[in-house]
């Protein structure tokens, strides 16, 4: 099968296909013949910034073509969605079941990437935000793939005004068309507007200090980015507010009962047209370094999609 990876950190570039064999899957595992792989900006920092060379997971979606033993609720043939930590640019991956899910028949592989694991983050950043009726929002990296759903679900939760940061003016169009209020940039901190009850942040890194300083009185900022960054204490004390840091990791193997009824409320939303999840665009596998370069640059508005 074909499966990209790398062998030294780097950009775009150091992005390679080879051929190798089909895995097996163990017990509890999915073998999935992919459709669609998702690629995300924390899979994109570790290839630039980490000492040794990860396997590039992520999402997928696709039809189960073995059963790893001990697999109940799932049959050869099924469609499938799944969070991968091993290999999953692939066209064939791994997928535990605690990762998975199904797929309505309905939906198709690149829609069912873009809004379950993304969805997901989203949700449960909004959950941790604990947004009430009337709240300001402001949703950093609000043209990813992560983002162009929170901002959808900051308004569903009840969000009186909801904002949208993002790094490029021509970005504005298109988070407007998800239910932004307002939108600004990352380099105007200064024209951000009223303090906000909530500050949904999936940049972090210099950001982070911008979007602490952004909070109101008795607000609360869910940080749920790879972006890193530090926040001096003194600055969530002259607000009386809060940081929240948020893995959605963390709820799938701790709260597994929450984590499935969120993929069913975000199926659910889909189905009647209340949540969209936005797509720039799919590559080819083979070009993988072409997708990642889209999100290296801050050009993606919403989801990067690689087709196998």
């Amino acid at each position: 099968m074909l499966r990209v990876r790398y062998e030294v950190p780097g950009g775009p570039e150091v992005l390679f296909t080879e051929e190798v064999p089909v895995p097996v899957p163990g017990p509890g595992e999915l073998l999935v013949r992919c459709e669609a792989v998702g690629v995300t900006l924390p899979v994109v920092r570790k290839v630039r910034e980490a000492a040794e060379p990860i396997a590039l997971g992520g999402e997928v979606a696709g039809t189960v073509a073995v059963l790893g033993e001990g697999v109940a609720g799932y049959a050869v043939g099924d469609r499938v969605t799944g969070l991968v930590f091993g290999h999953g640019y692939a066209e064939y991956a791994l997928v535990h079941t605690a990762m998975a899910s199904p797929v309505p028949a309905a939906a198709g592989a690149v829609d069912a990437v873009a809004l379950v694991r993304s969805g997901l983050v989203a949700r449960g950043a909004v959950e941790a935000g604990r947004i009430r009726p009337g709240e300001s929002v402001l949703v950093t990296a609000a043209a990813s793939g992560v983002g162009s759903l929170a901002l959808q679900l900051a308004r569903a939760a009840g969000a009186g005004r909801v904002v949208a940061a993002v790094s490029r003016r021509d970005k504005a169009a298109f988070v407007r068309g998800l239910g932004a209020d307002e939108v600004v940039l990352y380099d105007e901190p200064a024209a951000w507007g009223d303090p906000y009850d909530v500050v949904l942040d999936g940049v972090g890194g210099e950001l982070l200090g911008p979007a602490v300083r952004a909070l109101a009185t008795g607000g609360r900022l869910v940080a749920y980015s790879s972006g890193g960054g530090s926040v001096e204490a003194y600055e969530l004390l002259v607000r009386g507010a809060s940081m929240i840091g948020f893995q959605i990791r963390a709820v799938a193997q701790g709260r597994p009962e929450e984590y499935e009824a969120w993929r069913q409320e975000l199926w659910e939303a889909y189905a009647r047209g209340a949540l969209r999840p936005a797509v720039h665009g799919v590559v080819p596998l083979a070009e993988a370094g072409r997708a990642h370069a889209l999100i290296e640059e801050r050009r993606n508005l919403g989801k990067v999609v690689l087709t196998v």
